[in-house]
């Protein structure tokens, strides 16, 4: 009796376990993650449609897109392992990989570069009705800067510590759309995005609260944040939002795609040809509209690190010089 029941339970058990198993297909086909961002910020729009995209482009790959705290994060976990490719900032990417991200001396020197996506500029949210003129004027206040750990918050302490701002008003660690939630509330004064335009969260605030942006240029400008960090000026047009009538004046970071120098090359290549031929940049354009800027002519500009080798044959195939920097190294 005991033996039967026995057999009945093995029995059981092994036709759950086969009834589960993945396929051999399955479990041959190459599986790669890659790193996007917070909820409602660009790096989740390009993260997820790259996800959806790709695996129907490449026969047997399958990829997945995580959550993330953003660039910076994304910079740690590539060069773990955590995740094969993110999507971070090309600042973040070169000081990490020298060690000298905020708080931080480890040297994230594994990641390497794919392509440029589009530029992320500075956009300081405040209220229409509000005082504010400069950056410098938010001493005291609540500021939102998006999650810690992210590009936007390590830009946003690096810009607001050089101008003096910094350590006299109360920076809040809020991700995008939980910042466009508590600057309707009243809850801030102000909120700060690096991501492309136009923004989601932005668009969310200046549906129900009329909002202008500050002209964070001039502050970057007048007190030579040029000098000190390796960010663009650039002008969000006017227009962008809801009753934005001026041009603002700010700066940029290059958002790229990364990966790490162990992933395996012909993946990297494939993913890269996908994304980069003409229907795949269409289908980013289509998913999100600071694609306007990912091309074939932009190629991996401003790259902050040698081009993984996969990547780096994709773009010798279309006849793209590779300058000594950015040359692939193990």
């Amino acid at each position: 009796m005991k033996q039967s029941i026995f057999t009945t339970l093995l029995g059981v058990f092994m036709i759950c376990i086969l009834g589960f198993s993945p396929t051999q297909s399955e479990a041959q086909s190459p599986f790669v993650s890659i790193g996007g961002g917070p909820t409602g910020g660009t790096f989740n729009y390009f993260a997820n449609a790259f996800s959806i995209y790709v695996p129907k482009q490449v026969e047997g790959l399958r990829m997945s897109s995580e959550g993330s705290g953003g660039s910076v994060e994304n910079v740690r976990r590539v060069h773990s392992g955590d995740f094969d490719f993110g999507i971070s900032y090309a600042v973040d990417i070169s000081l990490g990989a020298v060690g000298q991200l905020p708080q931080d001396d480890k040297k994230y020197d594994k990641v390497r570069c794919i392509g440029y996506l589009y530029g992320a500029p500075a956009q300081l949210v405040v209220r229409a009705d509000r005082p504010f003129q400069s950056a410098m004027d938010l001493k005291g206040k609540r500021v939102a800067v998006g999650n810690a750990g992210s590009g936007a918050a390590t830009s946003a302490e690096r810009f607001f510590r050089h101008i003096g701002v910094w350590e006299e008003f109360s920076p809040q660690f809020l991700g995008y759309s939980a910042a466009a939630s508590a600057f309707q509330d009243g809850k801030i004064e102000a909120f700060w995005v690096l991501v492309g335009y136009p923004n989601a969260s932005v668009i969310e605030a200046a549906t129900q609260t009329d909002i202008r942006l500050i002209d964070v240029g001039v502050d970057a400008e007048k007190t030579g944040f040029y000098d000190a960090k390796a960010y663009a000026p650039t002008v969000i047009p006017a227009g962008t939002y809801p009753g934005q009538e001026k041009d603002c004046r700010t700066f940029q970071d290059s958002t790229l795609l990364t990966t790490r120098a162990d992933v395996d090359d012909d993946i990297v290549y494939q993913i890269t040809k996908t994304l980069w031929s003409e229907k795949g940049i269409e289908n980013m354009r289509q998913a999100h509209g600071a694609a306007k800027e990912m091309s074939v002519e932009n190629g991996f500009m401003n790259s902050s690190r040698p081009l993984a080798k996969g990547a780096a044959k994709f773009w010798e195939e279309v006849g793209k010089e590779i300058p000594p920097q950015l040359q692939p190294i193990d």
